[in-house]
């Protein structure tokens, strides 16, 4: 009877599925609204971009056409051969007359120039854009541009091509308005009666006045992209993601927009997000990217122009449905939940007292009072939980266990029981955020063994440890209880001192450590004798970071190395002939593998090597 009891009353719940179902319903009405809603406006801004796009192309193909018309003229040819280009002719004058009419006609034309083959592309005409309009340059303001692409890629062009530059900020000097702003270069041959390429004849175009213009007819609150055919943004909403190349740093719309990476490997001609099925790219906006050719099917440059729209304008004509359906799931909702409360309060009960077991899991109070003496599902499950409390407490408290020795592993050597690398960098951190607070002093010091690649090799590695392990109770002996020792690796250990004993580090606490090192070793009755030398560092005067003190002490101990022949030696980084040159070595060598001994004896508690820093 319990148990059919309990059956019933679970199935009355599931009736309440019925009021779920017509939520789920409106729901997916309202989201299928919105779908189509979306997948129009996308359509509208694709059509909308794509006609933008024409609009750009169709401005650089106008300029191209103006570069071959000045291309083509006779006295262009007259005028770039070699003879008559460095000479006044009335051919050329006829020519730069045009060119200044083409500057007063145009004003996204920045520079218009023809530009000779012969003397190291010397630049014959030359009419630049400057504040009071155009202004011919001649003279010695002419200059040699037979290295820069747009010359020397144009001169190799055969009669009909165009050449394209990729849009850049123009950094040549003496450019007047030119200097410094976006421009894309247009450039076309100059070919003779002979089919003879003499020349070129280069336009740079304002790409920040086409851009303008393009833009002047759109609402406000579209947002258009523009990238070149590597992805770099030259525009976007925010200008500092703008031309990223010119200023040290690659901003791509592939990173911003990782679906537009298809547009650049020509899997796709066009990309559409929007915020409902690509939230974290899009936003809470529509995004139409398409990839176009700048001078057609045929240019060898392309760019990817984007437009894009918030996405409440296009789903502002869900906004009657919404309501409809919020209304209809909230009545729904209210008589669902006065169904749950009259038959949760049936079930919740007895499972109260299993909840209140849960939270006061680890309390024994709390077995007395589970309903175990019940025959139905609640009974098991109140049987089935004490027996697992029972267990997972057995199991806590020996994870309690381990978790305290994992701990302690995780920071200190196996070997020796010093910290370890990790531990005392962050010892270090921590004493120098507290020393720049205070003005506290700190030394470290950075002890290597003399002579213990040697010990390994004739007693073994079982002997090493053994040195490692004597040198390690011999630095906890002579140290402060305030000091911090720590093993790096191998046969290198790292001393931290503070306040008056770091002024001390020098020469009494590493004359203190090697009297202390030098003292011989037993292994099997057998004495070994190992020595030390030893770098220092000082904070704030070798460094500022834990870093660069651990490095400088380590420099210093190497130069400690190499003055006494590596024997018993300690050095102060401040007191190096050439520190920085010193620190530049030691950082050089160790960036590669060093040359250690180890052990097989296992390689958390082995002496092997380890020197990165």
């Amino acid at each position: 009877m319990i148990r059919s009891g309990l059956t019933v009353k679970l199935s009355v719940l599931l009736a309440l599925i019925g009021v779920l179902a017509s939520g789920l319903t409106g729901y997916y009405a309202y989201h299928a609204n919105r779908t189509l809603l979306v997948d129009q406006a996308e359509r509208s801004l694709r059509t909308s971009t794509d006609f933008l796009s024409r609009r750009l192309s169709n401005s650089i193909s106008d300029v191209a056409a103006d570069a071959r018309v000045l291309a083509t003229m006779p006295s262009a040819a007259q005028t770039a051969s070699i003879d008559d280009g460095l000479d006044d002719n009335p051919g050329r004058e006829r020519l730069a007359q045009v060119f200044a009419s083409f500057m007063a006609n145009h004003p996204e034309y920045l520079q218009i120039r023809l530009i000779a083959r012969a003397h190291h592309g010397l630049e014959l005409i030359r009419f630049d854009r400057d504040a009071a309009g155009a202004v011919r340059v001649g003279g010695e303001g002419l200059e040699e541009k037979a290295q820069f692409p747009y010359v020397f890629d144009t001169l190799a062009l055969n009669r009909d091509q165009i050449y394209v530059s990729n849009i850049t900020i123009n950094h040549e000097h003496g450019a007047h308005l030119a200097e410094g702003r976006p421009t894309v270069r247009i450039g076309a041959p100059i070919v003779d009666a002979h089919d003879t390429t003499v020349g070129a004849i280069v336009l740079d175009v304002d790409l920040g006045g086409l851009l303008a213009m393009l833009k002047s007819d759109l609402p406000r609150d579209y947002h258009v992209y523009l990238t070149n055919e590597w992805g770099d943004f030259l525009v976007h909403p925010d200008s500092t993601q703008t031309f990223g190349f010119a200023k040290g740093r690659r901003v791509l719309v592939q990173d911003t927009f990782a679906s537009t990476r298809a547009l650049f490997d020509h899997s796709r001609d066009e990309v559409d997000l929007n915020g409902l099925d690509n939230p974290r790219e899009a936003g809470d906006r529509i995004i139409t990217f398409i990839r176009k050719p700048l001078l057609g099917a045929g240019g060898n440059r392309f760019v990817v122009l984007g437009l894009s729209k918030p996405l409440d304008d296009a789903l502002a004509g869900a906004s009657l449905l919404g309501e409809s359906i919020v209304h209809m799931v909230l009545i729904s909702s209210a008589i669902a939940l006065a169904l749950a409360i009259l038959f949760a309060r049936a079930l919740t009960q007895p499972l109260q007292r299993l909840t209140d077991a849960a939270t006061h899991f680890m309390s024994d109070k709390t077995m007395d009072e589970l309903p175990i003496r019940r025959t139905d599902e609640i009974g098991v499950l109140a049987r089935c939980f004490a027996r697992m409390r029972r267990e997972i407490k057995s199991q806590i408290d020996v994870l309690h266990s381990k978790q305290t020795e994992l701990a302690h592993l995780a920071s200190h050597d196996m070997l020796t029981d010093l910290p370890n690398r990790l531990l005392f960098m962050q010892q270090l951190e921590a004493a120098i955020a507290h020393a720049s607070a205070t003005g506290e002093r700190l030394a470290v010091l950075f002890v290597d063994l003399d002579g213990f690649k040697q010990i390994n090799d004739a007693f073994g590695h079982s002997a090493g440890d053994t040195v490692l392990i004597a040198v390690a109770r011999r630095l906890r002996d002579v140290l402060a209880p305030d000091d911090v020792v720590a093993r790096l690796g191998g046969d290198e250990f790292i001393v931290l001192t503070r306040g008056a004993r770091a002024d001390d580090a020098e020469p009494r606490i590493a004359r203190e450590i090697l009297d202390a090192i030098n003292v011989g070793v037993l292994f099997n009755d057998e004495p070994m004798t190992v020595g030390a030398s030893i770098g220092i560092s000082r904070y704030p005067s070798d460094g500022m970071n834990a870093e660069s003190l651990l490095l400088h002490a380590d420099a210093a101990m190497y130069a400690a190395k190499l003055a006494r022949d590596g024997r018993g030696a300690y050095r102060a980084y401040a007191d190096l002939d050439d520190p920085a040159a010193a620190g530049e070595r030691t950082r050089k060598r160790v960036a590669s593998p060093r040359a250690g001994t180890g052990t097989d004896s296992g390689a958390a508690a082995s002496n092997d090597l380890d020197v990165t820093l």
